[in-house]
């Protein structure tokens, strides 16, 4: 089925707009839809323990080897922990870029609020059903997942393993916001969604 227009979701009698998002307000919304719960939200927390616990140990074993004078397993954590505070970012956001591209978005356009350390991919007045915005949103955590799970299998004995490791627990943190956004569309029976990057707002219509 096609997604409505922009000019078909300002109809009140088939559409109801739900939620009005100023990027600038884009973590308290975040927050605010984390806080309301859901299974998604649930599963998502669950997860985001597990990697938090796993970073935990990572830091403290590596912390541990170097009081035993072995410092290339620390040595591989700092660069990773370099990684994630600058590559890291890049391919997230590349990542949805992609994803963005593949729902058949025209072009794709990428910004950042450093104040706030926000990063975005986004596609201006480019209307996504639940679908399409969640191939968007999980696009990087899936992508990223698989990668550094086969890098950990592959490099279990090798030091390599802590830079490895660190990204994965690190990299779940970086995908609440994507996370936050798309439980917005498990809410209602079907939601659709599109930015307006002159605005710097993102909408969000239920079909009545």
């Amino acid at each position: 089925m096609v997604n409505p227009t922009i000019e078909e979701l300002q109809n009140p009698e088939k559409f109801e707009l739900i939620a009005e998002l100023d990027h600038e307000q884009i973590k308290e919304f975040v927050i605010e839809q984390l806080s309301r719960g859901g299974k998604m939200v649930t599963a998502y927390m669950i997860y985001q323990i597990l990697m938090i616990i796993m970073g935990l140990f990572i830091i403290t074993r590596t912390i541990y080897l170097a009081f035993q004078n072995t410092y290339e397993p620390l040595l591989y954590l700092l660069a990773g922990l370099a990684f994630c505070f600058s590559l890291l970012i890049i391919i997230h956001e590349l990542l949805h870029g992609v994803a963005i591209k593949l729902t058949g978005a025209p072009k794709v356009n990428y910004g950042a609020d450093l104040k706030k350390f926000i990063f975005y991919a986004e596609a201006d007045k480019h209307v996504l059903n639940k679908r399409q915005f969640a191939l968007i949103a999980l696009a990087p955590l899936v992508v990223v997942k698989i990668i550094t799970v086969a890098a950990t299998i592959l490099l279990f004995t090798h030091p390599a393993v802590f830079f490895v490791t660190l990204i994965m627990s690190a990299h779940s943190l970086f995908c609440a916001g994507d996370i936050g956004l798309l439980s917005v569309f498990y809410k209602y029976a079907e939601v659709f969604s599109y930015d307006v990057k002159e605005d710097k707002k993102s909408y969000y219509f239920r079909r009545k």
